[in-house]
């Protein structure tokens, strides 16, 4: 039963995790399941299912990069909420940032981070592409993370322009990681960013492959990326 062990899991990997943050994440199950049944937002229901494949897979990348401080994150395309919202349960102080493309998820957002009473919490219904154009937000996010939401050439070119020079991408993928990596260094390259490590692991019980690329901005990225919606997805970097 990987619900019970969830905490001591965390405290394995030096997270510490209080009842309330415990209690928020049963809210956080309770209102998923819910509103899955109005719309599709995860396959996966079972409890033990989306403790382990959600909510521990989301904050997995804290075993390797540091969410302390008032860091300002993005989360591009984060569906249900992952993995933006499982870190910010785990680190408060963080100011979270999600766009996402489907009103209708980001009406559950809305009333998930109204449920759970977090803060300095902004949600956007946009397209990464655009988002990436408007000058409010371009190349002035601390962190971008993106988990499941494309193959890592076509994210680099949705994420990497919201980043500010010294900042840092985390891309969240599963056993093919490796092989999107290998395709994508040309464009993380033309788009600013360098490659600092691909952190590899398996989940706990069912022992899945995970990775945890990390690519950090190290220049400007040119202003005609991201290019129009669609054009990243059809031809990729």
């Amino acid at each position: 039963m990987f619900k019970e062990t969830f905490s001591s899991q965390l405290t394995e990997q030096g997270i510490l995790i209080s009842d309330h943050q415990l209690h928020q994440f049963n809210l956080y199950y309770k209102l998923l399941v819910e509103w899955n049944e109005k719309m599709n937002l995860t396959a996966i229901t079972d409890e033990n299912d989306v403790y382990l494949k959600h909510f521990y897979d989301s904050v997995s990348a804290a075993f390797y990069y540091s969410f302390e401080g008032e860091k300002h994150l993005i989360d591009v395309g984060a569906g249900a909420g992952f993995p933006s919202i499982p870190l910010k349960i785990l680190f408060p102080q963080l100011n979270v940032s999600i766009v996402d493309s489907l009103k209708k998820r980001i009406g559950f957002l809305e009333h998930l981070v109204s449920t759970l009473g977090l803060k300095k919490v902004s949600l956007y219904h946009d397209r990464a592409e655009t988002f990436g154009q408007n000058k409010r937000f371009r190349e002035s996010f601390d962190i971008v993370t993106a988990r499941a939401v494309a193959r890592l050439s076509v994210l680099s070119e949705l994420c990497l322009p919201l980043i500010k020079e010294g900042g840092d991408f985390l891309a969240m993928k599963a056993s093919g990681g490796v092989t999107e990596l290998d395709d994508a260094k040309k464009g993380i390259e033309i788009l600013g960013g360098e490659i600092k490590g691909d952190y590899s692991f398996n989940l706990p019980i069912e022992e899945s492959e995970r990775h945890i690329i990390h690519i950090t901005k190290v220049k400007k990225t040119p202003k005609k990326y991201p290019r129009k919606p669609g054009m990243p997805n059809k031809t990729p970097l």
